[in-house]
């Protein structure tokens, strides 16, 4: 667990400069950075300028990955061990946490690509309607 850690730890000390100059809220977001932001998790949270989302996104990832690991190693040391559930529990809670995984990383991957793609969206519902047939009409 110190191993994971830390190796997360790293990473975000390198990748977050990445992201400082981007945060800003009002700047359109590219979703294929966002998609390639998004491979470690929460990342294109937080390119996307969500930094509490992709803090959630990333706290679920090593949650999942940590049961994972945890069911995974006593399944194997089933024998050794005493303990509560029969031996077949661990085998389908480790598998179950495995899905997990897959399933969280890519609803981080979609998650940041749709809101990379949405976050013109408040600027484009400002516009009134009246004031676009105006202009369209001034181009005929």
């Amino acid at each position: 667990m110190v191993i994971i850690k830390k190796g997360i730890f790293i990473v975000l000390i390198f990748m977050l400069p990445l992201f400082g100059k981007d945060t800003d809220s009002t700047i359109i977001k590219d979703p294929k950075t966002a998609f390639l932001a998004s491979f470690f998790p929460g990342g294109g949270q937080v390119y996307n300028g969500k930094l509490l989302k992709g803090l959630t996104f990333l706290g679920l990832e090593v949650l999942a990955l940590q049961s994972w690991l945890d069911n995974s190693k006593i399944y194997s040391d089933y024998d050794s061990g005493d303990y509560p559930l029969q031996k077949h529990r661990y085998l389908e809670k480790r598998n179950k946490y495995a899905w997990w995984i897959i399933f969280l990383y890519f609803y981080g991957m979609v998650d940041a690509m749709v809101d990379a793609h949405l976050s013109p969206f408040n600027e484009v519902m400002e516009v009134s309607i009246e004031l676009e047939e105006q202009q369209g009409g001034e181009n005929e």
